[in-house]
């Protein structure tokens, strides 16, 4: 979840680390620091500055550099919250006691305590409550045993249990940084005079476009001009590289107000390019990712997704499709559930995972898991070469570009339709549906981008209904079928960006209990676009008007029967019944966003967040 950067050789390091910092904030802004190793030989030391003012932690951080030394290389780290409150002397990066060892961290060290009883007895001092700062004091320990800093570094990874990502600068080498991960992700990149580790592609597009994943359990030295890449046991390895088909500009704002309005607005992009080349013309489909994997697509019997957050929901509209399509058994797991069961899997079972950075850490170990007994394993996600395109037996890419702003937008959509693109190919496989019907709902998805950019033409009306719900605290979302993960996406929007309590459920679940708390205080958002259910949607819409609420219908374009019914209507154009969430979830996220800045909430910082959920 936190942000991690860390540059030698570069003219100046501190603009460097702050303008990577900034563009990492989206991963936790609870508090931010850096650390400058400064000087000559002997008289080389750190400066360290830290800022715990939350969203404004960078800005504070900028002011405080005003009148920094000259650095020689450099750590920045922006933190989510994990152990320790979010204050000053949580903040990283953390010292060692001699105060020339700097440490970031992005993880948990799950045997913190026991390291840091063993430590404390040996006369270290530990000046925070975070499990981050035994490292410092560890790579301490080692050093003075003669080690240098990639030994010292070696050695202490060790002896760490836990899912993280380090990188460490020592005044005693200069311009040296070390870095090391397991499960957490980490960058390297070099120029001819430079050096840099990041969290995220994004923090060092700036600076080189030479970039190279570090693998689980490798230990990275990054000098200026030079990267050496060494396993566990110290032999070395040659380092992994990253192909970026995207620019630095595109994590920029654009001139929007903020992120997630841009990328709002750029979700018909977003979809086209997800689509190139993969529905053709005469309305087949093609996945060239998969065409070793067919074989093993044939075979398959049945279906389990594993997710979280947006990304679940994502997944539960795209089981529907693989069962009304390919006629396979599908269910959708929350992947931080689903390892901590006894999920039973076999060679005939699929598990498909879906994230969007693909470094999410409860689905990751989901995939691995279902590797272990097993299952085959596909991902879905945005990020070439991330952590579970490199573990799964196959991958499909969604080609949304770089998502900044927390709560996802564009993203979502395009795991949405890759995955319905995914269940079509598959039903071709599998001769579950004639070509005709291929061809129909092959073209109805290549229309998918027009129809999500009418849409988005709408956004000022769905911005005044916004209006009329600002101050409302307790909103029900309700959906039938492929509607109901819709309202369940509908209802995390408003949670994270506006802090409205908002539940979602099944519509004829209302009935079993939790129609008890609808009065004329209450409003329900009803996704309400026709298909099999929506009379039964209409009875269930009659049923919360007969107790007084108000109701919030998204409808097809047209549908005047279900507007008549509602107080307040969301409209966009129609399409097929299975292929609706991609575009009815449109005015929910232009909902959510409107009621959080009418509420003067940060929408790309919503609080106690992060992008990248890399711990459990």
């Amino acid at each position: 979840m936190c942000g991690i950067i860390a540059v030698t050789g570069v003219e100046d390091p501190l603009s460097t680390l702050l303008e990577g910092l900034e563009l990492l904030e989206y991963r936790g802004y609870d508090s931010a620091g850096i650390a400058l190793v400064t000087g000559e030989g002997d008289e080389a030391g750190l400066f360290r500055l830290r800022s715990a003012v939350r969203a404004q932690s960078i800005a504070e951080l900028a002011r405080l550099g005003a009148g920094a030394p000259r650095g020689r290389a450099g750590l920045g780290h922006t933190r989510w919250a994990t152990h320790g409150a979010p204050t000053e002397e949580n903040a990283h990066p953390h010292l060692d006691c001699t105060g020339r060892v700097a440490v970031v961290h992005n993880g948990i060290i799950e045997n913190h305590r026991e390291l840091a009883a063993k430590l404390d007895a040996a006369g270290h001092r530990r000046t925070s409550a975070t499990d981050s700062e035994v490292v410092a004091h560890l790579v301490e320990a080692e050093l003075e045993t003669g080690a240098d800093l990639l030994e010292a570094v070696r050695r202490s990874a060790a002896v760490l249990r836990g899912d993280y990502a380090l990188a460490i600068s020592y005044a005693g080498e200069p311009d040296t940084l070390v870095a090391t991960r397991r499960t957490s992700p980490l960058i390297i990149g070099r120029t001819e005079r430079a050096g840099v580790v990041a969290s995220d592609i994004a923090a060092v597009l700036g600076t080189t476009r030479e970039l190279y994943a570090l693998g689980d359990g490798e230990i990275a030295v990054v000098r200026p001009g030079s990267l050496e890449v060494v396993d566990a046991a110290g032999e070395p390895v040659e380092p992994s590289p990253l192909r970026v088909a995207w620019g630095v500009q595109a994590a920029r704002r654009d001139g929007y107000e903020d992120f997630m309005s841009k990328e709002i607005h750029e979700q018909p992009r977003a979809l086209a390019d997800t689509l190139l080349e993969r529905v053709l013309p005469e309305g087949t489909t093609e996945l060239e990712e998969l065409a070793a994997f067919e074989d093993e697509l044939r075979r398959v019997e049945r279906v389990v997704v594993v997710a979280c957050g947006s990304s679940f929901h994502a997944g539960e509209i795209g089981r529907l499709a693989l069962e009304r399509w390919a006629k396979l058994p599908a269910t959708a797991e929350i992947a931080s559930e689903f390892r901590y069961r006894e999920p039973v899997l076999d060679d005939r079972t699929l598990v498909v995972a879906i994230s969007q950075s693909g470094e999410t850490v409860d689905t990751y170990h989901a995939l691995a898991e279902a590797a272990r007994r097993g299952a085959r394993t596909m991902a879905i996600t945005n990020v070439v070469d991330s952590l579970m395109a490199r573990e799964a037996d196959a991958v499909i890419y969604t080609r949304a570009g770089p998502e900044i702003g927390v709560a996802s937008t564009k993203c979502h959509v395009a795991q949405i339709i890759l995955f319905q693109v995914f269940a079509l190919h598959l039903a071709r496989l599998r001769g579950s549906l004639g070509e005709d019907e291929l061809a129909r709902l092959a073209r109805e998805i290549e229309a998918l981008p027009g129809l999500v950019a009418e849409a988005l033409g709408r956004s000022d009306e769905y911005a005044a209904v916004a209006a009329r719900l600002a101050e409302v605290n307790d909103v029900f979302f309700l959906g039938r079928n492929v509607g109901y993960p819709v309202a369940l996406e509908g209802a995390l929007k408003l949670k994270e960006l506006a802090y409205v309590r908002a539940e979602a459920y099944a519509a004829g679940e209302m009935k079993h209990g939790p129609i008890s708390l609808i009065d004329r205080h209450a409003v329900a958002v009803v996704v309400a676009n026709r298909g099999a259910l929506w009379p039964k949607l209409l009875a269930n819409i009659e049923e919360i008007k007969a107790r007084g609420a108000t109701v919030v219908a998204v409808t097809d374009e047209g549908d005047e029967e279900t507007g008549r019914l509602a107080d307040h209507v969301l409209e966009v154009p129609a399409t097929d019944e299975l292929l609706a969430p991609v575009v009815s979830v449109v005015p929910l996220q232009v909902l959510a966003y409107s009621v959080a800045k009418a509420r003067g909430n940060d929408v790309d910082r919503p609080r106690n967040l992060a992008k990248v959920v890399t711990v459990e």
